[in-house]
């Protein structure tokens, strides 16, 4: 690694979204991911979220049909609007990943996890060795002491490399929408 990362990213769009095995570079990929929705799921409901924006084309269909409803976590899908489409999924089987993501402690995310992770970015280009540094901090330590002009024991002590999430960013802030889906699916007709 030659360069330290210090930009803030959506956490769990590098820590998460890997983990629903949809490789990488698909002609669909969600404009955001979320680990919460305000008033809607807590953090301690272990859902996952991946916000879609493009209209239902035919190519959208299928990609949706073949790698989001029938994947095993899938839990629902929300038409946001008529180009935002949400996929809900229930994380309560990775929950202890769940817990140590929202922590900050990639590092000790399990090895099934962090194979998933690497394997979704591949073992070349910096974004790979970044999130490399981040799953094993140890490697990076002193890379970062230099950049950062601190002893390297400074970075020991802190361990991680990479700022946890910040829930703010990671959570959905767009309540009206569930309203009016819920309102549509439990609507009943009064002119029968």
């Amino acid at each position: 690694m030659t360069i330290v990362y210090t930009d803030y990213f959506q956490k769990s769009k590098v820590f998460l979204y890997p983990l629903l095995h949809i490789k990488k570079g698909m002609a669909h990929v969600p404009i955001q991911t979320y680990v919460a929705w305000d008033n809607v799921y807590d953090l301690d409901d272990y859902r996952f979220f991946c916000e879609y924006k493009t209209k239902k084309t035919p190519t959208f269909i299928k990609f949706e049909k073949d790698f989001l409803l029938n994947h095993s976590l899938f839990e629902d899908s929300i038409e946001l609007d008529e180009k935002r489409h949400l996929y809900i999924f229930d994380f309560t089987k990775l929950k202890s990943d769940h817990k140590r993501f929202v922590k900050g402690k990639y590092s000790q995310l399990t090895l099934e996890t962090k194979i998933s992770i690497i394997e979704f970015f591949g073992s070349k280009g910096k974004i790979s060795e970044y999130v490399q540094g981040f799953l094993s901090p140890e490697e990076v330590h002193e890379e970062y002491a230099l950049f950062l002009g601190v002893d390297k024991e400074i970075i020991e002590s802190t361990y991680e490399v990479c700022t946890p999430p910040d829930i703010e960013k990671e959570t959905l802030f767009d309540n009206n929408q569930i309203i009016k889906q819920l309102l549509k699916r439990s609507s009943i007709s009064l002119t029968k």
